[in-house]
């Protein structure tokens, strides 16, 4: 029973639930990146380049069966293995984005902190010993 209470107390501290929800935030924010880069970006840069879809921008490694239909799923269902540099630039973009979000997310609650006031600090408590020496020279003083 002790392991149960132990695994309970840590379970329901809270740096277990922050990250719990930062997991799930982070895996939906994920997928806000990926459509941003997938549906807008991407889109952009190949209109830019000219008419590019970085999604099917690979190079063949093996020998071509005739009569295949030169795509990335379709060599790869043919045992055709593929160098796939455009997904591989898809990912490097989203990683960007996200990390610059993320930059700019964490600047911006560093900038919080800082303007916040710092609460006072208490004073500390005075010793007993120290006050019962006080005292003692107060009264030799009269």
């Amino acid at each position: 029973m002790g392991m149960m209470q132990e695994f309970k107390e840590f379970a329901i501290k809270g740096n277990v639930m922050d990250l719990a929800v930062g997991v799930i935030i982070g895996g939906a924010f994920g997928k806000i990146v990926d459509s941003v880069v997938g549906d807008l970006v991407m889109p952009l840069v190949g209109a830019l380049i000219g008419k590019l879809d970085f999604s099917n921008l690979f190079v063949a490694l093996g020998t071509v069966p005739p009569g295949s239909v030169m795509t990335i799923d379709a060599l790869k269902k043919a045992g055709v293995p593929v160098f796939a540099y455009g997904s591989f630039i898809t990912v490097a973009v989203n990683f960007a984005i996200l990390a610059f979000i993320i930059f700019m997310m964490v600047k911006q609650i560093n900038r919080l902190k800082k303007d916040a006031p710092a609460a006072p600090a208490p004073a500390p408590v005075t010793p007993e010993d120290v006050l019962l020496l006080r005292e003692i020279r107060d009264n030799l003083k009269k």
